[in-house]
């Protein structure tokens, strides 16, 4: 089964959608589709992979998509069991990029909007304040109806390109390096990684790519990305494993061994401590209808 590409619009036959989803467990699967998404968890935990990040979510998280970037919510095992008082709740609205026009995004007054609907290639995660404040907002819209919807989704986004409460969940491993920091030495990691994560790839290896001695190359990429390369690549290579179990019928050792892994238990090891689930549960859970 390939990724799932889906058109949210087709489905709602509309340009933007407000609505509520409560389940005994998130069951759409990996999937991307062209309209913006915002997301806010009411109720669940477990893992999100968003790009080729991996991270765990619990109830309040909130996020920011942009169009096309892969993405799915995996609850934790116990919400497989059956279990009736767990529940999987989120709020969502999903917007085309065309909702607004070419002329509103040409406006200097929607420049910080357009900015902030441009780095949603990332993923964003929202937190602090202006999450909080978001989240009630997002209440109100599930009421409204017709334009005011459309006012509601403004005012949304207005607060969002003004919020310093923003994290970046991908960085520039995700998107294509661009002219302005292709000099960039952690651009460059990224990069080398995003094409050789199948390789062994050594801190002797990497280091070269950052014209960095390996203390310095290790001192430098923790204080950039807050976490050690070995975490990193492994995010990398397990993100990219869940897209084998998704896209192909190979075998578990098979994907482990593409992704660069020399042997199936460490490769099951690590994915279960990054997803929470084994490769084969999380293969059996994730291949479902999307919505």
């Amino acid at each position: 089964m390939k990724i799932v590409k889906t058109n949210i619009a087709s489905y709602t036959n509309t340009s933007l959608s407000v609505f509520s989803r409560e389940e005994s467990f998130f069951q759409s699967p990996f999937h991307s589709h062209p309209e913006f998404e915002l997301v806010y968890i009411l109720e669940s935990h477990g893992k999100r992979i968003i790009g080729n990040s991996v991270e765990s979510f619990e109830s309040g998280d909130m996020v920011f998509l942009g169009d096309d970037i892969p993405h799915v919510w995996l609850n934790d095992e116990i919400f497989y069991k059956g279990i009736n008082s767990l529940k999987a709740k989120a709020m969502v609205i999903y917007f085309s990029r065309d909702l607004f026009g070419n002329s509103f995004y040409e406006l200097p007054e929607a420049q910080e909007v357009k900015k902030f609907l441009s780095q949603g290639v990332k993923g964003v995660s929202i937190t602090g304040q202006t999450n909080a404040v978001i989240a009630k907002k997002m209440e109100k819209l599930l009421k409204k109806k017709g334009f005011e919807v459309v006012m509601g989704l403004i005012e949304i986004l207005f607060l969002l390109s003004k919020s310093k409460d923003l994290r970046y969940i991908n960085d520039d491993s995700y998107v294509s390096v661009s002219d302005e920091n292709k000099n960039d030495r952690l651009a460059a990691v990224f990069q080398y990684v995003k094409t050789n994560y199948k390789e062994e790839i050594s801190l002797d290896e990497i280091s070269k790519i950052a014209n960095l001695t390996p203390t310095s190359f290790c001192r430098m990429f923790k204080s950039k990305t807050k976490k050690a390369f070995v975490e990193y690549l492994n995010e990398i290579r397990v993100s990219n494993a869940c897209k084998y179990l998704i896209e192909t019928d190979l075998g578990i050792s098979e994907i482990a061994y593409e992704c660069g892994y020399k042997t199936a238990s460490n490769f099951n090891k690590l994915f279960k401590k990054l997803i929470g689930t084994t490769p084969k549960e999380y293969r059996r859970n994730a291949l479902v209808q999307a919505f």
